[in-house]
Parts: structure tokens; sequence; C-alpha cells
């Protein structure tokens, strides 16, 4: 199969030109899913002129199962099941309570890690825009749309390079819009549609976070300045 992205910033600059319509717009902000989404993100935000922030997704782990995922937990502690493996296997609450305990720690140790003391942004009434780097099912992508619902924004747009046609369709039932550059059939490995798709890193990420709030910080000023002239 010939790839089609020769790195994450490749497919952010293409993703960004299918979310056009929401450049230079003061209510818009880019949620970056971690790792991976993060320099997608990066992209999308730097074009179309909006705040970046990052969002995690952790998965939730049958307590006696390690191999077995039955959820994940995101960024704010908002928990999303999968009910048909917790229903199959009739896991009492109790099970399900001490899973997701044990997915916190990881899940804060991220959030701290790329963020440090950066307080997130606040997307009450705003247009958030959650980007991926490819969304094969739509576990990943389904737990941040749910996390970032519990803020209030005015919409929620679920993002990504590539997704499989299918998962697509279903995350039309969750988010308020989704785009997707390319959506074939199907999509067992999302690195193979790009040429390079090393992991990314926390110190890459705390670097484009502080990148995007000098960009930010830059614009403006450029903007007041050309107020005050």
């Amino acid at each position: 199969m010939q790839r089609i992205f020769a790195d994450r910033h490749h497919a952010g600059a293409q993703l960004a030109e299918y979310l056009w319509q929401y450049e230079s717009r003061l209510d818009v902000v880019v949620l970056g899913l971690a790792p991976g989404g993060v320099p997608v993100a990066w992209e999308v935000a730097r074009t179309l002129g909006a705040p970046l922030d990052v969002i995690v997704v952790r998965a939730v782990r049958a307590p006696r199962d390690p191999d077995l995922v039955i959820g994940s937990v995101a960024s704010g502690g908002i928990s999303v099941l999968n009910h048909r493996v917790v229903t199959a296997l009739a896991f009492p609450r109790a099970t399900l309570d001490v899973a997701i305990h044990r997915a916190l720690p990881e899940l804060c140790r991220c959030e701290a890690a790329y963020r440090g003391h950066r307080v997130p942004l606040s997307l009450a009434g705003r247009i958030a825009i959650i980007v991926d780097d490819g969304t094969a099912t739509r576990a990943t992508m389904r737990a941040a749309v749910h996390a970032v619902r519990e803020n209030k924004p005015a919409r929620i747009v679920a993002a990504a390079p590539v997704a499989a046609r299918a998962t697509c369709d279903m995350l039309e039932t969750l988010a308020d819009e989704v785009v997707c550059a390319w959506t074939p059939e199907s999509l067992s490995m999302i690195g193979l549609w790009y040429r390079y798709f090393s992991p990314t890193t926390d110190d890459e990420i705390r670097a484009l976070l502080r990148h995007s709030d000098t960009q930010r910080l830059e614009c403006g000023s450029r903007v007041l300045a050309q107020w005050d002239g």
C-alpha cells in the first residue's frame, strides 16, 4: 500500500484543509489525543490559528486479566466502559470500580508529564476539535468525546487524517461532526499510512504545547499592535 502521509505533521497539515471553516475563529480549541494525536493537532491548531491542548485516554483492563480491555478512562477521570463485554462477563460494580481506579494513576502521570503546571483550557461554550493520528476503532475517540462533553462545549468535532469508514459512521452518533481525510473500508494498522511513525515522546508533546502557546501570544501581540495603530 502506498503511504499517504510522510509523518504526523504532514498528516495534520492535510487534515487542516478539511477544517477550513474553523480558521481564525475565537471560539475554537484544538485537542490532541495523546500521545500520537498531538503532533497532528499542533499542525491543525497552527493552520486554524487556534489554541492547542491535550487530552489523555488510557485503557481500563479487567483486574484479573490485564489483556482484556473493558473500557477507557479519559482526562477529567471520565470512564467509558464496553457494555457488551461487561454484560457478557457479568462483572459486578465493585470489580469495575477497581479496574477504573487502577487506570487512574497512569492517566494522572501522563497528564502531569504533558502539562506540567499548564492549566487545561476552558471548553465551555466553545468548539472543541478532537484530533488523533488515526482511528481504527472508535474506543479511544469515544472516550475523548464523552470526556469533552462533560465540559459543556458548544460543539464537538472528531477529526483524524485516516479512519475506517465504519468507524467514522459510528462516531457520527457521538460527536456533532466527524472529519476524516481518508476513509478506507478497513484499517488494521494506522502506521501503514505513514512513512515515518515513531512513538511521540513526552518531551515532544511538552515542546509542542509550549510552541503553540508562544505562537498564540505572538499572534495576540500582532493583533493588539494593529488595533493600537
